[in-house]
Protein backbone atom coordinates (compact mmCIF):
# COMPACT_ATOMS: atom_id res chain seq x y z
CA UNK A 1 0.00 0.00 0.00
CA UNK A 2 1.21 3.29 -1.05
CA UNK A 3 2.02 6.38 1.75
CA UNK A 4 -1.13 8.80 2.12
CA UNK A 5 -0.94 12.24 3.76
CA UNK A 6 -4.14 11.55 4.89
CA UNK A 7 -3.32 7.95 6.77
CA UNK A 8 -1.64 7.11 10.25
CA UNK A 9 -1.28 3.78 11.19
CA UNK A 10 -0.52 3.06 14.74
CA UNK A 11 2.93 1.40 15.78
CA UNK A 12 2.48 1.09 19.44
CA UNK A 13 3.80 -1.27 21.79
CA UNK A 14 0.89 -1.02 24.08
CA UNK A 15 -1.67 -1.62 21.08
CA UNK A 16 0.09 -4.16 19.38
CA UNK A 17 -0.22 -5.96 22.58
CA UNK A 18 -3.82 -5.53 22.98
CA UNK A 19 -4.12 -6.49 19.46
CA UNK A 20 -2.26 -9.95 19.71
CA UNK A 21 -4.82 -10.65 22.78
CA UNK A 22 -8.12 -9.69 20.66
CA UNK A 23 -7.29 -11.80 18.24
CA UNK A 24 -6.98 -14.92 19.48
CA UNK A 25 -9.76 -17.21 19.00
CA UNK A 26 -10.13 -18.01 22.27
CA UNK A 27 -10.86 -14.48 23.98
CA UNK A 28 -13.79 -14.59 25.51
CA UNK A 29 -16.83 -11.96 24.40
CA UNK A 30 -16.39 -9.75 27.54
CA UNK A 31 -12.62 -9.22 27.54
CA UNK A 32 -13.04 -8.47 23.35
CA UNK A 33 -15.51 -5.89 24.40
CA UNK A 34 -13.05 -4.68 27.13
CA UNK A 35 -10.23 -4.69 24.73
CA UNK A 36 -11.53 -2.73 21.82
CA UNK A 37 -12.62 0.14 24.39
CA UNK A 38 -9.28 0.58 25.52
CA UNK A 39 -7.56 0.23 21.96
CA UNK A 40 -10.06 3.06 20.92
CA UNK A 41 -9.39 4.80 24.23
CA UNK A 42 -5.29 4.40 23.04
CA UNK A 43 -6.50 6.09 19.63
CA UNK A 44 -8.54 8.60 20.51
CA UNK A 45 -5.80 10.55 22.07
CA UNK A 46 -4.28 10.67 18.99
CA UNK A 47 -6.77 10.88 16.91
CA UNK A 48 -7.77 13.99 18.01
CA UNK A 49 -4.46 15.54 18.88
CA UNK A 50 -5.51 18.16 16.25
CA UNK A 51 -8.38 19.70 14.54
CA UNK A 52 -10.48 19.75 17.92
CA UNK A 53 -12.62 22.94 18.28
CA UNK A 54 -10.59 24.79 21.31
CA UNK A 55 -11.38 28.00 23.41
CA UNK A 56 -9.83 29.98 26.27
CA UNK A 57 -11.08 29.50 29.62
CA UNK A 58 -9.97 31.53 32.37
CA UNK A 59 -8.95 29.38 35.84
CA UNK A 60 -8.09 30.18 39.30
CA UNK A 61 -5.98 27.56 40.38
CA UNK A 62 -4.47 27.70 44.79
CA UNK A 63 -1.83 30.14 43.85
CA UNK A 64 -3.05 32.24 41.18
CA UNK A 65 -5.54 32.76 37.91
CA UNK A 66 -4.22 31.62 34.58
CA UNK A 67 -5.69 31.01 31.06
CA UNK A 68 -6.23 27.58 29.76
CA UNK A 69 -7.25 26.06 26.49
CA UNK A 70 -10.04 23.60 26.69
CA UNK A 71 -12.21 21.63 24.32
CA UNK A 72 -15.41 23.53 23.16
CA UNK A 73 -18.86 22.32 24.93
CA UNK A 74 -20.90 19.92 22.42
CA UNK A 75 -18.09 20.01 19.51
CA UNK A 76 -17.80 16.74 19.56
CA UNK A 77 -20.25 13.81 17.56
CA UNK A 78 -19.26 10.05 17.44
CA UNK A 79 -20.63 8.20 14.84
CA UNK A 80 -20.48 4.57 14.97
CA UNK A 81 -21.23 2.36 11.72
CA UNK A 82 -24.07 -0.23 13.41
CA UNK A 83 -23.47 -2.45 14.83
CA UNK A 84 -19.87 -3.70 15.21
CA UNK A 85 -19.17 0.09 15.66
CA UNK A 86 -21.24 0.33 18.85
CA UNK A 87 -18.06 -1.19 20.42
CA UNK A 88 -15.39 1.57 20.15
CA UNK A 89 -18.45 4.15 21.76
CA UNK A 90 -17.56 4.08 25.42
CA UNK A 91 -13.71 4.09 24.18
CA UNK A 92 -14.13 7.55 23.24
CA UNK A 93 -16.41 8.61 25.55
CA UNK A 94 -13.95 7.54 28.17
CA UNK A 95 -11.79 11.01 27.01
CA UNK A 96 -15.25 13.31 26.35
CA UNK A 97 -17.95 11.94 28.31
CA UNK A 98 -20.66 14.31 27.11
CA UNK A 99 -20.05 13.77 23.26
CA UNK A 100 -23.00 13.15 21.47
CA UNK A 101 -23.82 10.12 19.69
CA UNK A 102 -25.60 9.78 15.93
CA UNK A 103 -25.96 6.21 14.32
CA UNK A 104 -25.09 4.97 10.43
CA UNK A 105 -26.98 1.57 9.84
CA UNK A 106 -25.07 -0.53 6.72
CA UNK A 107 -25.01 -4.02 6.15
CA UNK A 108 -22.66 -5.36 3.53
CA UNK A 109 -24.48 -7.22 0.21
CA UNK A 110 -22.70 -10.54 0.66
CA UNK A 111 -22.78 -11.09 -3.86
CA UNK A 112 -21.64 -7.16 -4.54
CA UNK A 113 -19.90 -6.72 -0.91
CA UNK A 114 -21.53 -2.70 -0.90
CA UNK A 115 -23.16 -1.27 1.61
CA UNK A 116 -26.68 -0.91 2.32
CA UNK A 117 -28.24 1.58 4.54
CA UNK A 118 -30.82 0.78 6.43
CA UNK A 119 -30.84 3.46 9.60
CA UNK A 120 -29.54 6.81 9.89
CA UNK A 121 -30.25 8.93 13.19
CA UNK A 122 -27.55 11.33 13.42
CA UNK A 123 -27.68 14.88 15.94
CA UNK A 124 -29.06 18.39 15.79
CA UNK A 125 -25.99 20.47 13.93
CA UNK A 126 -23.57 17.37 13.68
CA UNK A 127 -22.37 19.92 10.51
CA UNK A 128 -20.60 22.07 12.87
CA UNK A 129 -19.48 19.69 14.81
CA UNK A 130 -15.87 17.61 14.52
CA UNK A 131 -17.27 14.21 13.70
CA UNK A 132 -15.60 11.12 14.82
CA UNK A 133 -16.60 8.11 12.58
CA UNK A 134 -15.98 4.72 14.24
CA UNK A 135 -15.76 0.94 12.76
CA UNK A 136 -13.53 -1.62 14.34
CA UNK A 137 -12.89 -3.24 11.03
CA UNK A 138 -11.82 -1.69 8.03
CA UNK A 139 -12.13 -4.13 5.06
CA UNK A 140 -13.18 -3.12 1.67
CA UNK A 141 -14.07 0.39 3.23
CA UNK A 142 -17.01 0.72 0.95
CA UNK A 143 -19.69 0.82 4.88
CA UNK A 144 -16.54 3.93 5.64
CA UNK A 145 -17.05 5.62 2.43
CA UNK A 146 -20.43 5.39 2.45
CA UNK A 147 -21.05 6.45 6.19
CA UNK A 148 -18.41 9.60 5.21
CA UNK A 149 -20.87 10.38 2.11
CA UNK A 150 -23.52 9.99 3.82
CA UNK A 151 -22.57 13.31 6.39
CA UNK A 152 -21.00 15.49 4.05
CA UNK A 153 -24.36 15.11 2.69
CA UNK A 154 -25.54 16.15 5.40
CA UNK A 155 -22.91 19.34 5.51
CA UNK A 156 -20.21 17.87 8.14
CA UNK A 157 -16.81 19.66 6.79
CA UNK A 158 -14.84 18.48 9.79
CA UNK A 159 -14.43 14.18 10.04
CA UNK A 160 -12.17 11.29 11.00
CA UNK A 161 -12.76 7.84 10.67
CA UNK A 162 -10.85 4.76 13.45
CA UNK A 163 -10.86 1.72 12.92
CA UNK A 164 -9.01 -1.06 14.93
CA UNK A 165 -7.97 -3.29 12.29
CA UNK A 166 -7.77 -2.41 8.11
CA UNK A 167 -7.04 -4.32 5.39
CA UNK A 168 -4.79 -2.44 2.53
CA UNK A 169 -7.87 -2.35 0.22
CA UNK A 170 -10.07 -0.70 2.17
CA UNK A 171 -7.46 1.61 3.84
CA UNK A 172 -6.67 3.09 0.11
CA UNK A 173 -10.30 3.20 -0.75
CA UNK A 174 -11.26 5.62 1.57
CA UNK A 175 -7.95 7.53 1.37
CA UNK A 176 -8.47 7.86 -2.28
CA UNK A 177 -12.11 8.62 -2.00
CA UNK A 178 -12.08 11.26 0.88
CA UNK A 179 -8.72 12.75 0.96
CA UNK A 180 -10.27 15.83 3.00
CA UNK A 181 -10.94 12.81 6.09
CA UNK A 182 -8.25 11.27 8.06
CA UNK A 183 -7.90 8.02 8.59
CA UNK A 184 -6.19 6.39 11.69
CA UNK A 185 -5.91 2.61 11.75
CA UNK A 186 -3.88 0.77 14.55
CA UNK A 187 -2.73 -2.38 12.85
CA UNK A 188 -2.51 -2.59 8.66
CA UNK A 189 -3.44 -6.41 8.03
CA UNK A 190 -1.92 -8.15 5.56
CA UNK A 191 -5.03 -8.52 2.37
CA UNK A 192 -8.72 -9.39 2.18
CA UNK A 193 -9.59 -12.88 1.54
CA UNK A 194 -12.38 -14.20 -1.47
CA UNK A 195 -15.18 -13.32 0.63
CA UNK A 196 -13.89 -9.37 1.72
CA UNK A 197 -12.49 -10.68 5.09
CA UNK A 198 -9.61 -9.18 6.75
CA UNK A 199 -6.46 -11.57 6.94
CA UNK A 200 -5.20 -12.49 9.22
CA UNK A 201 -8.02 -10.57 11.20
CA UNK A 202 -10.06 -11.09 13.86
CA UNK A 203 -13.32 -12.89 12.63
CA UNK A 204 -16.06 -10.81 12.65
CA UNK A 205 -16.40 -7.91 14.78
CA UNK A 206 -19.48 -7.87 15.67
CA UNK A 207 -20.45 -11.17 16.41
CA UNK A 208 -17.38 -11.26 19.01
CA UNK A 209 -18.55 -8.09 20.65
CA UNK A 210 -22.07 -8.94 21.21
CA UNK A 211 -21.83 -13.18 20.94
CA UNK A 212 -23.92 -13.74 17.90
CA UNK A 213 -23.53 -15.86 14.37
Amino acid sequence: MKNYSNVTIFDHPLVNHKIAILRDEKTSMKEFRELIEEITTLMTFECLREGVPTTERVVKTPLETCTQRVVKDNSIVIVPILRAGLGMVNGVHVLFPSARVGHIGLYRNEETLEPCEYYCKLPDGIEDKLVLVVDPMLATGGSACDAITKLKERGCKNIKFMAVIGAPEGVSRVAETHPDVHVFVSTLDRCLNENGYILPGLGDAGDRLFGTK
